[in-house]
């Protein structure tokens, strides 16, 4: 009996989007681009190109029968980075981070795969570079004088040959630096596309959900600091993480996006010669230590970042507006925020400030979004418009609302602990505790401050 062959058909595919359609066209109808067609050969008994089209059909699991011990952490043996994971990094998942070039993503990772093929004897380690060479790599293991025994090197851009060697050696963790590197004859044959990222992507960690291991992904990203390539690479992963710096030797490293922990951890490294080491008590490290009187517009914050306390200096400028329009500069405090905390000083405390724009900074580049800075910022706006400086070692928390009420925050007693060890002989908050004056509206705060 004759074996019935499968219908083949040929169809032009997008290397942008995927979209297909059976003859050639100049733009894609789909995402507009031009010149993107390709051709390629559709079986006709699936509806899904290549691989897709044999992969094997899901079938549903009884949850009683389910093993808990597949969702158990892998602890990544740096502290910090475990710190913004959760408490480890959860097997059977995937990890995209992403920061600026040269920023340190591969010496973090590097290290951290080295950590774990440490801990992990038994288990194998795959490095995949896209990037650099294994010479180059070898040479930073080197200079970072990392262990590399268990770590294993492969240096390729084709899907495949990286599946054929995750199905080879069975890692426990691997890293992929970059994923915009990575390419598929089943996705077009140009990298970096739309639809080269989703589906290699996919498949990886497609690859990774099946198996006890841990799936890092490294991004580029854009000039706005967004994670570059479709939004949908960012819903197909667990967790992103993104890479950040201030202009010192200091980066910061905070969840975007974590489905198994907490997205409000921020983890601190310091990166010297020896690779990136966490800071472990980064509470005054944005603190700025000066000989002499404070001077006018600044004040200091026991800001929360998760479950540590850092204590954060706001520095505000107010000068009178060249023009008819005034403007807010603000880049580590929400532009919107300083807007209404001096709308709030305006109308309950008198003070003008439409005519004059507001420049706003924050000491060591750290980002604050949480609502407990609203006090701190109105006493850097109120001492610079009126240059009357804060009294000295005075750390200031509380939510500022626009009936000027200045309402609780959480977390008093931590924070309040924090500026005590740290020197600050007198905390304002809107509540009553131990060492900590108390203040209910903006005047109170005024009272207070300058008396």
């Amino acid at each position: 009996m004759a074996v019935k062959k499968s219908k083949q058909t040929t169809v032009f595919k997008c290397s942008n989007c995927g979209f297909t359609q059976p003859r050639w066209l100049g733009r894609c109808p789909e995402c507009g681009e031009w010149n993107t067609f390709e051709e390629t050969i559709e079986s006709g008994d699936s509806q899904l190109p290549g691989k897709a089209a044999a992969a094997k059909s899901a079938r549903p699991l009884p949850l009683e029968k389910v093993n808990p011990l597949e969702g158990t952490r892998l602890c990544t043996g740096i502290e910090e980075l475990d710190r913004v994971l959760g408490g480890g990094a959860m097997k059977r998942s995937a990890v995209l981070i992403g920061g600026e070039p040269g920023i340190g993503k591969s010496t973090l990772l590097l290290q951290t795969a080295s950590a774990i093929a440490a801990a992990n004897k038994g288990g194998r380690v795959l490095y995949v570079s896209g990037e650099e060479s294994a010479a180059q790599i070898r040479n930073r293991s080197d200079r970072l004088e990392l262990p590399t025994s268990g770590i294993e090197l492969l240096c390729t851009t084709r899907l495949e040959d990286i599946e054929n060697t995750l199905n080879n050696i069975n890692p426990v963790f691997v890293i992929v630096d970059s994923i915009q590197t990575v390419w598929s004859t089943e996705a077009g044959v140009v990298p970096g596309t739309v639809n080269q990222l989703k589906y290699c992507a996919n498949e990886l960690v497609s690859w990774v959900k099946e198996r006890d291991c841990v799936l890092f992904l490294i991004a580029h990203v854009t000039k706005e600091g967004s994670i570059a390539g479709p939004k949908s690479l960012e819903h197909l992963v667990d967790t992103v993480i993104s890479f950040e710096r201030n202009d010192d030797d200091i980066r910061f490293l905070r969840a975007q996006k974590n489905r198994f922990g907490s997205v409000d951890e921020l983890g601190v490294f310091s990166m010297g010669a020896k690779g990136l080491s966490p800071v472990k008590d980064p509470s005054g490290m944005f603190m700025i230590r000066r000989e002499g009187k404070l001077p006018a517009g600044v004040a200091v914050v026991p800001a929360m970042e998760g479950s540590r306390c850092f204590m954060v200096e706001i520095q505000a400028l107010t000068v009178p507006a060249k023009s008819s329009i005034t403007r807010v500069y603000s880049d580590n405090i929400d532009s919107a925020r300083v807007s209404r905390v001096a709308a709030v000083l305006e109308k309950r405390a008198g003070l003008r400030f439409s005519d004059h724009d507001l420049y706003i900074n924050v000491a060591g580049g750290v980002r604050l979004s949480e609502s407990a800075v609203d006090a701190a910022l109105a006493a850097a706006l109120y001492s610079a418009r009126t240059d009357l400086p804060l009294p000295d070692n005075t750390a200031i928390l509380g939510e500022l609302s626009l009936a000027g009420e200045i309402r609780p925050v959480k977390n008093v007693k931590l924070r309040s602990k924090t500026a005590r060890d740290l020197g600050f002989t007198t905390v304002i908050a809107p509540e009553k505790d131990a060492g900590v004056t108390c203040v209910k509206d903006i005047s109170g705060l005024v009272k207070a401050l300058f008396g």
